[in-house]
């Protein structure tokens, strides 16, 4: 069957519809023909999910993955649309589980969305100021920490909102995370909205719901979430959510400054106890009345019915492989509470898959899994329902297609947004910074495990969509002057942390701005600093950052962020992967329009 007669199996978790399609193609021939303005074109464009780039005459396809949940088929049509569609011929896994397809032109658009399309895939209010990608853990559903699966509620939730009338224009965009576990692994405090599944007895009976955090967000002014609520009863999580996102629609304050349009402003601005009292009186709302029918909204997958049956044995380890496997073993591999099964976590360098790799997994996913794969917010792919006595020969495959290294959520996992290489709003190459340092990393052959748990994020400009806040070392781009030239150059960022399994913290800005190409540099003098100084082998990273004040780092940097001079260091003048000198180049970003 040809690949776009496919069909997904499983009801999507957003509904595919062809009249989109059929719109989206009208609008955007009319657009080419010049009958339609461009500010009201990209108001519709951005809606389905295609966003303008840097490059003139090209889009981004951003492609909502729910739950960051993906099938060996929707992977097939991801290496079919970047090999007919993107020139690079590349699919990139974003921060926020979605993959991107960069650099299509317009014309071509409308065929990828299709092809898409078949297989359950939507860009549907990707873009825009709308509830975006709404991510989730990905070990749901197999993790031995859960207290329920959240996945079918996380489902519940983006078929509730998409194409809702009260999301359509919200003054600014809107993040929502599900976690069945305490156990954050959705980095829940830097969303609008985050949901850990609790149970509750109530008259005897032991109830299903969430506790609900409300006011998270990074970019230029990042702020935790705080509890909006303890626990709420499933039957009412999409009601107490729709009044959040009631109050902030119609929070005209907010849509006065595009910079200060997020929800976390009101919430931080008015305190969480009143602004949960603003919760309480729309809840008393004629709206409110209603019920919300949970048993025609939640996603329902039974994925262990799809599970290949238990080898009885494990092949052989070849000497040869031995030791890498182990590795591989050690940081990549995680049994699963299925008794017999185990997750394998793909390290995806830069994020960035071929049609050769897309094919690869699919083939994988069929022949050893269940056919279902989940994404990461650190720019993963988990592979999920293997059997334990399958890792070998998996390991062996993904070998194969260049994406067997270990490793992953470990430091040469390097994480950063496309920057330059494609964003309007970037300001430096995050993504040859990334290739740098994880370079850097490996040539340091780091064997201290608590060093290798240190974990680096990068984005291109302050809006963080590399979550550089949230990285123990972390940057954003920014440009300095030496003379009359300008340098690319970044903000350093020290005692963040992502890491699963302990409290998500904000990290430390320096006032040290450092040239890009001194960057590598950067995370090299803070490793060995680190490791020289710090009182015992079992002080971890964040800890020995919280036994200096931030002028100890400023002056331990000070060296490396001095101006370079262009007749002695020429390349410093030239931003990673480029070929010419800098300038400065930052476009309108079309997150807001």
């Amino acid at each position: 069957m040809a690949l776009t007669e496919r069909k997904t199996a499983t009801r999507p978790a957003i509904e595919i519809l062809d009249e989109e399609f059929e719109d989206f193609t009208t609008e955007a021939q009319a657009f080419l023909a010049g009958q339609r303005q461009e500010e009201q074109f990209v108001g519709f464009r951005l809606k389905q999910g295609v966003y303008g780039q840097r490059q003139p005459n090209v889009q981004m396809i951003r492609v909502k993955l729910p739950f960051g949940g993906v099938t060996a088929d929707q992977l097939d049509a991801f290496a079919e649309v970047a090999e007919r569609f993107a020139p690079l011929k590349t699919g990139h896994i974003t921060t926020r589980e979605n993959i991107q397809l960069h650099h299509i032109p317009l014309p071509l658009a409308w065929q990828a969305l299709r092809v898409l399309g078949a297989v359950g895939l939507s860009s549907r209010e990707a873009c825009g100021n709308t509830v975006r990608n709404v991510t989730g853990d990905p070990w749901a559903g197999v993790a031995d920490d859960e207290v329920f699966d959240a996945t079918p509620y996380a489902g519940a939730f983006v078929r509730y909102f998409v194409r809702n009338p009260l999301t359509q224009l919200l003054p600014r965009k809107f993040k929502v995370a599900f976690s069945g576990s305490d156990t954050d692994r959705v980095i829940a405090e830097i969303h609008d909205l985050a949901f850990f599944a609790a149970t509750r007895v109530v008259d005897g009976q032991e109830v299903q719901g969430f506790r609900i955090l409300t006011g998270g967000g990074l970019s230029i002014m990042p702020k935790h979430a705080f509890e909006l609520y303890d626990f709420v009863p499933l039957s009412d999580y999409l009601r107490v959510s729709e009044a959040v996102l009631r109050i902030f629609n119609r929070s005209d304050e907010l849509r006065r400054n595009r910079a200060k349009a997020r929800i976390k402003f009101l919430v931080h601005r008015v305190g969480i106890e009143a602004f949960r009292a603003m919760v309480e009186a729309e809840l008393t709302g004629a709206w409110a009345q209603r019920d919300y029918p949970l048993d025609d909204l939640v996603f329902l997958d039974d994925e262990a019915a799809d599970a290949p049956p238990l080898p009885a044995s494990a092949p052989e380890v070849a000497e040869a492989d031995a030791r890498l496997f182990a590795r591989f073993c050690a940081t990549n591999v995680k049994p699963q509470v299925q008794e017999g099964y185990a997750t394998v976590e793909v390290k995806v360098n830069q994020g960035d898959l071929s049609p050769e790799q897309f094919r690869g997994l699919a083939d994988i996913l069929r022949a050893y899994g269940a056919s279902r794969a989940r994404t990461t917010h650190w720019q993963n792919i988990v592979l999920r329902w293997i059997p334990a006595n399958s890792v070998y020969p998996v390991w062996r495959e993904l070998r194969a297609l260049g994406l067997g290294n270990a490793g992953a959520y470990e430091i040469n996992d390097v994480v950063s947004c496309p920057g330059t290489d494609s964003c309007k709003l970037g300001i430096t190459s995050s993504m040859g910074l990334n290739r740098a340092i994880q370079a850097r990393v490996e040539e340091m052959d780091i064997k201290d495990p608590l060093t290798r748990q240190i974990l680096i994020n990068m984005s291109g400009c302050p809006n963080s969509c590399g979550m550089h806040h949230v990285g123990n070392i972390g940057f954003h781009g920014a440009a300095i002057k030496s003379g009359t030239r300008q340098v690319p150059a970044y903000h350093v960022f020290v005692g963040g942390n992502r890491r699963y399994g302990s409290p998500m913290r904000l990290g430390l800005l320096l006032r040290t701005r450092v040239p890009a190409k001194r960057a590598p540099a950067v995370v090299e003098r803070l490793i060995l600093d680190y490791e020289d100084n710090r009182e015992h082998d079992d002080v971890s990273f964040n800890e020995y950052m919280d036994t200096r004040e931030r002028a100890y780092f400023d002056v331990l940097l000070k060296d490396l962020a001095l101006p370079p001079e262009f007749e002695d260091e020429r390349d410093h003048f030239v931003d990673w992967d480029r070929d010419r000198l800098y300038v400065l180049e930052r476009g309108e970003g079309e997150c807001a329009v």
